[in-house]
């Protein structure tokens, strides 16, 4: 199993051919380090989940990653390209994308209008022509694939504050599939769902597994393991450890962070 330095020991040492790779990535927000010289190596085509304890740093790399939030030190390259300094809306153009904890949405708008608006802030236009993007056929057309794919085509002319909370969530996925990404950052796609809607997440997400590159957070260990083809396990800003599903769950050091909840020694821990 990889542990702290997971980059350079992923598949035996072939970095090389990482789609995302972080070298040394680092954040502090006063005297809490966030994002402590993180090192992190992604196929292309895998399902990697971040996983790891309350405060454990995992929403601020995702912040890191996407351009949201500013890096200290380090470096995040990504198909080839050093990304470190671009904007979010750069990183948007080159394949990043991302859904947030909490949805975003327009709630007065259809889904496929929704859909539609996302196609056209990718390709650099204004969300004050938002009227157009629901009638151009060339937005129109993207935006209906993306519902597509998430099992929400006959659900595009419903308005998002009558979707379920399961569907507004799905609805999130298409609008960030609506890019083209070769990246999908997840953060906490199944929160606040219960069980139906979480299992229709999980197949969601398993058939878009080859197609697109994910990067996930999330606190349903039953859905991380079903779907992830390796883990990385954070702890107070820092990779403890890297490696295929099994060998995490055995892990001691992980269970005792974090998988250990259920041991008498790790009562009252919670995810985070």
């Amino acid at each position: 199993m990889c542990t702290a330095a997971s980059a350079a020991c992923w598949k035996g040492g072939a970095v090389a051919s990482a789609l995302l790779q972080t070298e040394r990535l680092t954040r502090r927000f006063g005297g809490v380090v966030a994002a402590d010289a993180i090192e992190l190596a992604i196929a292309p085509k895998e399902v990697h989940a971040i996983i790891g304890p309350n405060g454990a740093g995992k929403t601020t790399l995702i912040g890191l990653l996407s351009g949201e939030i500013a890096a200290e030190d380090g470096s995040i390259r990504f198909d080839g390209a050093e990304i470190s300094r671009l904007p979010v809306y750069r990183r948007s153009q080159l394949g990043l994308a991302r859904s947030f904890q909490i949805t975003s949405l327009f709630r007065d708008f259809s889904a496929l209008d929704n859909v539609a608006l996302a196609v056209q802030a990718h390709r650099g236009h204004s969300f004050r022509f938002w009227g157009d993007a629901r009638r151009e056929d060339a937005l129109r057309g993207p935006a209906l694939a993306a519902l597509e794919r998430v099992g929400m085509r006959d659900r595009a002319g419903t308005r998002v504050d009558k979707l379920s909370h399961g569907e507004q969530r799905q609805l999130e996925i298409a609008m960030a599939l609506a890019s083209g990404p070769q990246l999908l950052l997840l953060d906490e796609p199944m929160a606040g769902m219960g069980p139906d809607e979480s299992a229709r997440m999980v197949q969601l997400l398993r058939g878009l597994k080859g197609s697109v590159t994910i990067l996930l957070i999330e606190h349903d260990m039953e859905a991380v393991f079903a779907l992830a083809d390796r883990l990385s396990v954070l702890v107070y800003g820092r990779i403890i450890a890297s490696g295929d599903p099994e060998t995490i769950r055995a892990d001691p050091a992980v269970r005792q962070a974090y998988l250990g909840e259920k041991d008498s020694s790790a009562q009252g821990r919670q995810d985070g």
